[in-house]
């Protein structure tokens, strides 16, 4: 870990106390131009010697201003032409700056950098430096991130908000497509099994969330809502010719049972090449292929389970083909 702000310049304080110098005679005035005389180095005039022009500079020796105990060593004469030492009326007090002050947003800033350990995410980074600065700073100062940091937090709250209008659209397209709001909300029950799936594979398999297992939970969202359409669809249709909840979700689940495998594996087969790091500069896209395939795999077993339970307290009644018929004579 590294800081720009570096307390590394030596510097000293110095206050004249004002009672005591009173007490001696003594002005502030006073004290001050002797400081000045000696070590300022103001020019006071100038003088010819041998044709030549030099300047008049007012400073003691350099041997003699080399540490800051020198200005104790020099006297100032009162007001009564006693010459009093400056150790008497002067108050050192010795501590360190930084050599130079940086501003973020118009505010003095420092900013922490540090690399990243073994096996360690940048959001893993960032985690830790929020505790700490909850933790040491109090409310008078303020963290901003930036650099790769900044860009991983501005894309996560960018996914997040990607994640949830990605479900808000298929709810609102499939309520559209089954009108109905109960069936939209039994297929979008695949998403959590998917994510809980991804979530669960990404720990197995020592992955991190990341970016782009964030994309891939995002597409999964897409991917296995199909389970759940091709059986509520399915069930759809036979009660409309008649049978009961239980029996046409029950047949809905057997007789898709193969278009679901066969979706399902074609698309966890095509994405194991990603999470098998194959090829040039693939294993930052290691966790988007695992959370696919874990997610599809997950939701495919619970898919067939979850969602036909589900279908039987949630579905709500539909016409048979009888009473459409009636409907239009």
């Amino acid at each position: 870990m590294d800081v720009n702000l570096k307390f590394n310049k030596p510097e000293v304080d110095i206050l004249i106390n004002r009672i005591k110098a009173r007490n001696l005679g003594l002005t502030v005035t006073d004290i001050s131009a002797v400081l000045e005389s000696a070590f300022s180095g103001r020019r006071l005039a100038y003088f010819i010697m041998n044709g030549r022009q030099y300047q008049v500079i007012s400073q003691v020796g350099l041997p003699e201003r080399q540490a800051p105990t020198d200005i104790t060593k020099l006297y100032v004469r009162n007001n009564l032409g006693n010459n009093i030492a400056l150790s008497e009326v002067l108050d050192m007090s010795p501590y360190a700056n930084p050599p130079s002050l940086y501003h973020f947003n118009r505010y003095k800033s420092a900013t922490f950098s540090a690399s990243l350990g073994d096996g360690k995410t940048i959001g893993d980074g960032v985690i830790a430096m929020q505790k700490i600065s909850e933790k040491l700073l109090d409310e008078s100062f303020q963290t901003s991130l930036s650099g790769p940091s900044r860009d991983y937090a501005e894309s996560s709250s960018n996914v997040g908000f990607a994640f949830i209008l990605a479900l808000l659209l298929i709810y609102l397209v499939l309520a559209a497509q089954f009108e109905s709001f109960k069936d939209p909300f039994i297929i979008m029950l695949t998403v959590p099994l998917a994510i809980a799936g991804a979530i669960l594979s990404l720990w197995i398999f020592r992955q991190t969330l990341n970016i782009f297992s964030e994309i891939g939970m995002i597409t999964l969202i897409g991917l296995v809502t199909k389970n759940g359409i091709l059986i509520v669809e399915f069930a759809n249709k036979k009660r409309a010719l008649g049978l009961s909840k239980y029996e046409a979700v029950v047949e809905a689940a057997t007789q898709r049972l193969r278009p679901i495998l066969m979706t399902s594996l074609a698309t966890s087969l095509g994405a194991l090449p990603i999470a098998l790091s194959l090829g040039d500069a693939a294993s930052s896209r290691v966790p988007l292929g695992v959370v696919i395939v874990g997610g599809i795999l997950f939701s495919l077993i619970l898919t067939l389970f979850v969602i036909p339970a589900i279908y039987t307290f949630v579905s709500g009644r539909h016409k048979s083909q009888e009473e459409i018929d009636n409907q239009f004579k």
